[in-house]
């Protein structure tokens, strides 16, 4: 049996080797095995087989298992065995293959652990040495020397840095360094307190090296390092070391909470928690909130869902009940970090910063916020022109926020805020429309009747548009405003220049960088509104404004227009139109009341009926939940009434969907 397992341990399938290593579990943890030595000669051949990583990797994972039983059981492989095992784990840190270099890293940390620190102080020195030897690829030094060779500083101080190069150097895998990372992890994490004595400032020093180094890998590994030096109970003497230098870690911390790639964002999380956590004193823990609670915030909002839903976490557990106050505490350095936040790269964060300044107009009291909106206001304004859609939308969202919190300090910004407002209103992605809608409402509830007689004169020119639509909605009309990249690659899809023999990214922290918006100077691809567009953001504005009594005649006005507009049927995509209508109306409904309603219920009745016939399954499935929510609004024997009144025909169709 033990030649067939290691036998399959040599295969060059995954699924082999971990079959293999699941027998082997089983038969080692029989209390009737006494192959020990056999078993302990072929982990060391695997170990030593040159010509085929799969059977090094499956040797170190064997060792894992052996690794991981109790301590008298351990031993009596024999003291030849953990001897071979040191030597060959250190030696495999530096093997090609990094699953192999990180099964090794993982085996000398166990080993430690059984033996004791002995194990680690004899081979530390080598250890760190290839931490500080592969710090620098050999690609690197032979770029720099060319740019001093030229003369070009620029270059050597990574100002003008070829993109390729840039982003192999943050991507590729970076020799063993990040083997020797994870190794120190391990060793950590099974040494515990007794690592205590090896934390000095030169070991410290080579660690923060690597939290600042150009791959995100090495980032990565650093921060989970960090981690470990703080996390467990029963490394109190650890954590004393390590907070000599927690003003150093602090900084740190703060620059992985903000990094550009979201693995090394959630690394730094973890690590934070524990860094925090690890204060006993309460003044110990806040003196490091200026730095670290705004990141921790912004964080919240992140695209990522990992990072979003471990800092709302983190976010529990060190601000508890107390939060708004601490950021009022900390308004001025929050502030300043949301600010910095909307110029940063990566749209992402840049859309997280816009929904965390209308949190601040949200929350944060009036006082406290009052000095800061002529800052912030900007800073939306410029994201409100961002190429990104998700950007432009959360800007849009804020500054309605903004508007209504704030209306005085608004209102030298309200021209410029209304012509952005109507933009998004006929964007072409769906949400960022509702968006816009909302962000209205929001002013309309600020200014009132003046800022409503704009707005529903908007309503009034663009509901009826959808009869101007054309039939065919044309794919090559293109203006300067920020991209709706769907369309743009529909335009150039078949242009073999611009796709052949280019770089490929992954995720959008690679992709070129989307522009910020700058003014009047955004040049990028945007297409033109088309009608129907401009009528649904309506659909959108009326139900939003549907809730504010002060707009109850004009929407009541407007149910006609709306009415009439879901007739028009000659276009391709008034499928669209309707399912949003048929998804606004109920909220139109109880926003006006019953009794102003029920007056205009029939208006709708033919695009309803012909919308439960479609061949569209979103636009029928939305008039069926409008249906069932007018039932339960206007009550069943209403509906049935109004139904039979308009077709009798077509009661016995909605009486078997809805049980009228």
């Amino acid at each position: 049996m033990v030649d067939a397992v290691f036998a399959r341990l040599r295969s060059h399938s995954k699924l082999e080797r971990d079959a293999a290593i699941s027998e082997m579990q089983t038969m080692i943890a029989s209390t009737d095995f006494s192959a020990k030595e056999r078993v302990a000669t072929e982990i060391e051949r695997l170990l030593s087989d040159e010509n085929n990583w799969e059977s090094r990797h499956g040797g170190l994972a064997a060792s894992l298992l052996i690794l991981g039983l109790p301590n008298d059981e351990f031993k009596s492989y024999g003291s030849h065995f953990g001897k071979m095992l040191h030597s060959k784990a250190v030696e495999l840190l530096n093997d090609e293959e990094n699953r192999v270099r990180t099964s090794a890293g993982e085996a000398f940390g166990r080993l430690c652990g059984q033996v004791g620190k002995e194990i680690y102080e004899e081979s530390r020195q080598r250890i760190l040495s290839i931490i500080e030897e592969n710090m620098q690829r050999e690609d690197d030094e032979e770029g720099e020397e060319g740019d001093r060779r030229s003369g070009n500083e620029e270059s050597v101080n990574n100002v003008d840095v070829d993109p390729r190069r840039k982003i192999f150097h943050d991507t590729a895998g970076w020799k063993s360094l990040e083997a020797g990372m994870t190794c120190l992890r391990f060793v950590v994490r099974n040494l515990g307190s007794s690592f205590d004595e090896f934390v000095d400032l030169e070991f410290l020093e080579l660690i923060f090296a690597c939290l600042v180094h150009t791959n995100r890998f090495v980032r990565e590994t650093g921060f989970q390092l960090i981690s470990s030096l703080v996390k467990s109970e029963e490394t109190d003497s650890l954590r004393r070391s390590v907070m000599k230098y927690e003003d150093r870690f602090c900084a740190a911390l703060a620059r992985g909470l903000a990094d550009n790639w979201s693995q090394v964002r959630l690394a730094a999380s973890v690590a934070t928690r524990q860094f925090l956590l690890a204060s006993t004193k309460e003044e110990e823990l806040r003196k490091h909130f200026a730095q670290l609670l705004p990141r921790i915030c912004l964080n919240r909002y992140y695209v990522a869902e990992g990072v979003r839903i471990y800092s709302q976490e983190t976010w529990k557990l060190v601000a508890r009940d107390r939060g708004r106050l601490l950021i009022e505490e900390h308004i001025d350095s929050t502030v300043d970090f949301y600010i910095s936040q909307t110029t940063a790269d990566n749209h992402a964060v840049r859309e997280a910063a816009c929904a965390c300044i209308a949190e601040l107009g949200a929350k944060i009291s009036h006082s406290v916020m009052q000095s800061h909106v002529e800052r912030l206001l900007p800073c939306l304004l410029t994201c409100f022109r961002d190429d990104s859609w998700p950007v432009r939308d959360a800007a849009c969202v804020a500054c309605g926020n903004f508007v209504k919190c704030f209306p005085q300090d608004s209102r030298s910004f309200l021209d410029e805020l209304y012509h952005l407002f109507f933009d998004n209103l006929a964007d072409g992605i769906p949400s960022v429309r509702q968006g816009a809608a909302l962000a209205l409402a929001n002013v309309v509830e600020a200014y009132g009747k003046e800022s409503l007689d704009l707005v529903m004169g908007i309503v009034r020119e663009r509901l009826p548009k959808v009869k101007e639509q054309t039939s065919e909605i044309s794919a090559v009309k293109f203006d300067t405003s920020p991209a709706l990249f769907g369309v743009v690659k529909r335009a150039r899809d078949n242009d073999m220049d611009l796709h052949t023999d280019k770089l490929m990214y992954s995720c959008g922290s690679l992709a070129p960088k989307m522009k910020r918006g700058a003014g009047c100077m955004h040049s990028t691809f945007r297409k033109v509104a088309e009608p129907w567009e401009e009528a649904d953001g309506c659909v959108n504005l009326v139900a939003e404004l549907s809730r504010l009594p002060l707009a109850t005649q004009d929407v009541l006005n407007a149910l006609p227009v709306l009415a009439d507009s879901c007739n028009a049927r000659h276009y391709q995509q008034h499928f669209s139109f309707l399912e949003t209508t048929w998804k606004q109306l109920p909220r139109i409904a109880k926003g006006v009341q019953k009794r102003n309603f029920k007056r205009y219920l029939e208006h709708f009745f033919p695009s309803l009926f012909y919308s439960l016939d479609c061949s569209v399954p979103l636009t029928c499935v939305a008039a069926k939940d409008c249906f069932a929510a007018l039932k339960t609004f206007v009550g069943e024997n209403i509906l049935r009434g109004r139904i039979e009144q308009y077709d009798p025909r077509m009661l016995e169709k909605v009486s078997n969907a809805f049980l009228l």
